[in-house]
């Protein structure tokens, strides 16, 4: 097929935008630097912690509103095996924003924090903070490999080119802007990339109601015109599951280092409790759009359309649904504007997906594990490099599957299965609680969820769970089990920790000297400011002549 020129064209207006915009806020960072009397890398991290509050409420939605909420809701409606019964995103994010404005703004911003991975150490110590890293970090890259992957799927539909090629344009526009300003860049991209969204879904709405091709969308809801109802069932039986899939991202979401930034970003933590507020209201307004073209596509004659047969969901397109409905449903010249706006507001996730992921491994792991003597330039070089080299890892994933739900839903798996016990306990049960039972909590997750299985990566089904049901030869799994992996977690924390104090205090085991009770250590190591740096400098060529 011939390259699209309008619609490259297209795309790369609205990539310029948010590039632009990006070196805009970069200088505004740098000016911040250098008004900064603390940390520079504070900057970078949580944007020196006077974020403004309505930059902040749009980069907190934006964050959660990204390629995984609005590709994949579209994807669910449309597909004729689960339908809007099984949306679960919107209803989740408002439970999971309302309980971080009520539980977890005030102890993450009580000392300061910089990042989720500083209570961890500060409770445990490095060693096992930098066990419990592993999860975040993988949940982080596939999250940007979720959004990735929605971006090169976008663009390859609009511009006829591989999914590859397109995923790798994308990594490298949002590497490029997040490595220039840090969060003021990703905050600033993000107040842009939410007004494109907003105007060009929309925009494009009614004419996608109004194609020939596609019934109505109240009639195809309940009755099976060209596939199963979109409106999907759910099952009493399935009600365990469904719970489970809200309680994923709901409670697992509270896990994710890019919701913390936020969070800590802003100056005070009633501004903080607004910014979850308000996010927690914007986020289902914004699903809004792509329901509504899940929803018609579902109920669309692609025969009629210049799609032609099979459908997209024969084609195993469905996770690629909505910039199909864009291209194939709407008129040329609105198409192109919907695509582009499309293809800027996907990219608002994968920018903090990254900054989360490389501020926790320049902070957390190379200045206070690796090289503690680390300068405030040295700790921004690596942040720089871990931000490109995970947008590497999440592009290199992002190739490999079509369905940006499954990233979606497996990135916030993790998060929720082996993070959220552990978040949990260290905020609201630290006293109860030691690096003992924290890191066989951290090996019982890992070997119960391995052992559940996971189908859709290739990871077998193992252990067998009360009310399986087999269905086409499949384990169809109906116990909400990433809730009782998550549950019994917790209890595994508690219980191993209550046991090692109990040994501990008979002297049948050394004495339990974690972070917290061992008042010679510190959960961070000191970093310098611009002054102190300067000082040391001048200090040592005294010291040399």
């Amino acid at each position: 097929m011939a390259v699209n020129w309008p619609g490259l064209v297209s795309i790369g207006v609205f990539y310029m935008m948010i590039l632009g915009t990006g070196i805009w806020a970069s200088r505004k960072s740098k000016r911040e630097e250098k008004k900064c009397t603390g940390n520079r890398s504070e900057v970078t991290m949580v944007g020196g912690r006077n974020l403004n509050i309505w930059v902040s409420i749009c980069t907190m939605t934006a964050t959660w509103v990204g390629g995984g909420y609005i590709l994949g809701n579209a994807e669910v409606v449309y597909d004729p095996s689960k339908g809007l019964a099984w949306v679960t995103g919107p209803l989740a994010y408002i439970i999971n924003l309302v309980i971080g404005a009520l539980f977890f703004v005030k102890p993450i911003r009580s000392k300061n924090y910089v990042t989720l991975m500083d209570p961890f150490q500060e409770k445990y110590g490095n060693a096992v903070a930098a066990v419990l890293f592993i999860p975040a970090l993988i949940g982080d890259i596939l999250w940007i490999a979720c959004i990735l992957g929605a971006l090169g799927g976008t663009i390859s539909v609009v511009m006829d080119i591989s999914s590859s090629l397109a995923v790798g344009i994308s990594a490298a526009v949002a590497v490029l802007y997040t490595l220039m300003g840090g969060l003021y860049s990703v905050a600033y991209t993000d107040v842009l990339q939410l007004g494109l969204m907003l105007v060009g879904l929309w925009l494009c709405v009614p004419f996608i109601l109004a194609n020939p091709s596609s019934a109505n969308i109240t009639l195809a809801a309940v009755t099976k015109l060209h596939q199963e109802p979109w409106i999907g069932r759910l099952k009493p039986e399935e009600a365990g599951r469904w719970m489970d899939d809200v309680l994923l991202m709901a409670i697992g979401g509270l896990c994710y280092q890019a919701f913390y930034q936020r969070i800590l970003s802003t100056a005070t933590d009633a501004q903080a409790k607004i910014t979850c507020y308000a996010a927690a209201v914007l986020c289902p307004i914004l699903a809004i759009p792509s329901l509504v073209i899940g929803a018609a596509a579902a109920s669309t004659n692609w025969n009629e359309t210049s799609y032609g047969s099979p459908r997209p969901y024969e084609q195993g397109k469905a996770g690629m649904i909505l910039p199909i409905a864009l291209q194939h449903l709407c008129p040329f010249y609105i198409s192109l504007i919907g695509m582009g706006a499309l293809a800027s507001s996907v990219m608002s996730s994968v920018d903090s997906a990254l900054l989360s992921a490389a501020s926790q491994l320049g902070r957390n792991i190379f200045k206070n594990i690796v090289y503690k003597g680390a300068s405030e330039k040295l700790i921004l070089i690596v942040v720089k490099g871990s931000i490109l080299l995970c947008g590497i890892m999440g592009a290199s994933l992002a190739m490999t599957t079509k369905s940006v739900h499954l990233f979606w839903i497996i990135s916030a798996d993790i998060f929720y299965s082996m993070m959220a016990p552990q978040v949990i306990c260290v905020f609201y049960l630290s006293r109860r609680v030691n690096h003992y039972g924290a890191f066989a909590g951290f090996v019982l997750a890992l070997l119960l969820r391995a052992l559940v299985g996971e189908p859709a990566i290739g990871l077998p089904e193992i252990l067998p769970l009360p009310w399986d049901k087999m269905v086409d030869g499949h384990r169809y799994r109906l116990l909400p089990f990433r809730t009782a992996i998550m549950l019994t977690t917790m209890v595994t924390i508690l219980v191993v920790s209550w046991f090692a104090s109990w040994l501990s205090e008979k002297g049948l085991l050394r004495r339990i000297s974690d972070a917290e009770t061992d008042t010679h250590m510190t959960y961070m190591a000191p970093v310098q400011t611009d002054v102190e740096e300067k000082t040391e400098r001048t200090a040592s060529l005294i010291r040399s002549t």
